[in-house]
């Protein structure tokens, strides 16, 4: 194959962004998408190109010409389109999470084994080129053994109310990135975590029963410590910095600015403002995990973030929820250890 014919089920913002970068691709040859709503569509170019656009999952499940499918749908579809395609013997890109209950999540990577497709999650960070840099430098050993490893991660204003009544709390929809980050630096996995954590944003988030703030701690196996500093409101713009720290030195990437012009005079010095949106940031990251995706199948090349990354990020996720509830540290072990009953 020199292309992959991909279906596209979920129309929202962010089916919408993998479908603007599929039709700019050499590697892609879109054939579908599916939605609840498809009104948008009617009457677009997409429509008027020949695809497909249907309210039938199952038009793209049968249809023996599709080799991928992508999963940009509500969270609470995710396993079930997962299993679905991997019956009918489709590779799957999925938006994190996989889902929301862990006996889902490993249903849909047991059909995803079973069937023998690929399955990446959409953790499109690992992609960015300042963060993959760092990711590279630690695995290189340029700063020795990893110690600290510091993830600010600050989004420019607060999600609708009714987005957060259905976003499975802020650890699982914003924090969960940061998690497979700093998995990502590590090179380890993480034996415990601990979080303080509030809501000094939004009362309506607290009704919600979810918080808008918080700071975490991660222990990890190799012995290095994480802080995760975490809130849903930068009055300044979008907030994205990681550090990582070793015996030998230190890496980071710092926030990317509008541009990287300063005017200096006698008042003072002045910048340009920081990107204000995930899509503006991360651009060029959502090119390239669509591309990587591609190389997994058309190249036979490793997946860069399998869905094994996106169930450890899932229980990061929980563990820092439990811990934020019950005002503890939470091992791991733990929610392996009930995941096992």
């Amino acid at each position: 194959m020199d292309k992959l014919t991909v279906a596209v089920i979920g129309a929202g913002r962010i089916g919408q962004l993998h479908i603007g970068n599929m039709l700019k691709s050499d590697l892609y040859q879109l054939k579908a998408i599916s939605d609840v709503y498809i009104d948008h569509l009617k009457g677009s170019q997409l429509e008027d190109s020949g695809v497909l656009i249907t309210k039938n999952t199952d038009d793209i499940f049968q249809d023996p010409e599709i080799d991928a499918v992508f999963i940009c749908s509500s969270t609470d579809t995710h396993a079930d389109y997962i299993v679905q395609a991997a019956r009918a013997k489709k590779h799957v890109f999925c938006e994190k999470p996989i889902s929301f209950n862990e006996e889902e999540t490993r249903s849909a990577l047991e059909a995803v084994k079973k069937n023998n497709v690929n399955l990446q999650i959409g953790f499109n960070r690992r992609f960015d080129k300042h963060f993959s840099k760092v990711h590279h430098a630690v695995m290189e050993g340029n700063i020795g053994t990893p110690q600290i490893i510091k993830i600010t991660s600050r989004d420019p204003q607060a999600p609708a109310i009714e987005y957060v009544k259905r976003s499975g709390g802020m650890f699982m929809d914003m924090t969960i990135h940061d998690f497979d980050m700093a998995r990502y630096l590590s090179n380890s996995e993480v034996v415990d975590v601990t979080v303080k954590a509030d809501n000094l944003i939004d009362p309506e988030i607290g009704k919600c029963d979810d918080v808008d703030t918080a700071i975490i701690l991660l222990t990890f196996e190799n012995g290095a410590i994480g802080v995760i500093d975490n809130s849903r409101q930068a009055v300044y713009g979008y907030d994205q910095r990681i550090e990582v720290f070793g015996n030998k030195g230190l890496v980071s990437a710092d926030n990317e600015e509008i541009t990287n012009v300063r005017i200096a005079n006698e008042v003072g010095t002045s910048i340009d403002p920081l990107k204000n949106f995930f899509l503006d940031r991360y651009h060029e990251a959502y090119e390239k995990e669509i591309e990587s995706f591609a190389a997994s199948i058309l190249q036979n090349k490793s997946l860069v973030c399998s869905g094994d990354d996106g169930q450890k990020a899932e229980l990061l996720a929980k563990a820092a929820e439990m811990s934020h509830l019950e005002q503890r540290t939470v091992k791991l072990a733990e929610l392996e250890e009930q995941a096992t009953v």
